[in-house]
């Protein structure tokens, strides 16, 4: 028995030889990680930089990068040194720091997706009251919550799976993740598994409902209402609905990969499910939102043309 401070490094068995394919699959993670930290900063920078922007959803926004950028930037440089490298190994520290960034990340995803169809249920259905039920202090108020409430489950997490007693080093994926540790434990695992199954409940199920119930809300106002109050809220809502039924296929993927026996699946397949929810839903958010909200795009299109506006 092993206990797992004296796990030096955890292999990534995931991986498997590409021949002379790895440069050509570098290049490709390579230009999706510019373009994700690309697409972001500069969302971020004209956010910050315009004050008809500092609106609450427009700062929800924000935040929403700001955490695309952290999380995408705990995933990619290790992603882009193993394709390269010929042993995929992880020191235990690294190791561990990468499943306190990508658990982290996908709290603060989930939160903030939350917050944002709270703030358009505000909005729609009660427009006249929206600047006194929503104000700066309030936003200010949630984005702390967020970000404070997803680190202290996080370390949370980190605190009974780091102790862990370990019978081996094997990590089945190309990164690292909680539930492939707890996997390796040769010790009791009831805490942990205690602690995901109230996590899950108390929060996952929570924060779905009351998504669900704001939509649900905001329909009810769309089908009810004007063709301009229709149309105002579809192009409002639309994003937001994407971006999260994309966060959550991703999202849904990864739990159902990590949890079941999925070897009857081509490989690819499987790295690419895996790593969906890490990779493509940075670059896909920013995208989405640039190209559906107007005020984003006018300001986009005159700072490409020079002019600051």
């Amino acid at each position: 028995m092993v206990n797992s401070t004296q796990v030096s490094y955890f292999a990534l068995v995931a991986y498997f030889d590409t021949g002379v394919f790895k440069y050509f699959y570098f290049m490709i993670v390579m230009s999706l990680y510019i373009l994700t930290v690309c697409a972001n900063v500069l969302l971020i920078v004209v956010i910050c930089m315009n004050r008809s922007l500092h609106e609450p959803m427009y700062l929800f926004l924000c935040s929403l990068f700001v955490n695309e950028l952290y999380g995408s930037t705990g995933l990619f440089p290790l992603l882009l040194v193993q394709i390269l490298s010929k042993v995929h190994t992880i020191s235990a520290s690294f190791c561990f720091l990468q499943i306190f960034c990508v658990h982290c990340y996908g709290s603060v995803q989930y939160f903030t997706l939350a917050v944002m169809s709270y703030d358009r249920y505000l909005a729609i259905c009660y427009p006249l009251q929206y600047n006194t039920r929503m104000t700066s202090s309030k936003v200010a108020i949630l984005t702390v919550f967020v970000w404070l409430y997803s680190v202290l489950t996080t370390v949370v997490i980190m605190s009974l799976s780091v102790p862990l007693q370990l019978c081996g080093n094997t990590i089945q994926k190309v990164y690292c993740d909680n539930y492939s540790i707890v996997k390796l434990a040769c010790s009791d695992t009831t805490v942990n598994n205690i602690y995901g199954i109230v996590y899950m409940f108390t929060v996952i199920f929570a924060l779905l409902i009351l998504i669900l119930y704001t939509y649900i809300k905001i329909l009810k106002v769309c089908f009810s209402g004007s063709k301009q109050t229709r149309q105002k809220a579809v192009s409002t809502c639309t994003p937001h609905l994407a971006s999260l039924l994309n966060f959550s296929f991703g999202a849904f993927f990864e739990i159902v990969q990590s949890r079941f026996n999925m070897s009857s699946l081509p490989i690819m397949l499987r790295i690419f499910l895996s790593l969906y929810w890490l990779t493509c839903q940075p670059l896909f958010t920013p995208v989405l939102y640039g190209l559906n909200m107007s005020k984003i795009r006018i300001i986009c299109k005159s700072l490409a043309f020079g002019k600051m506006m």
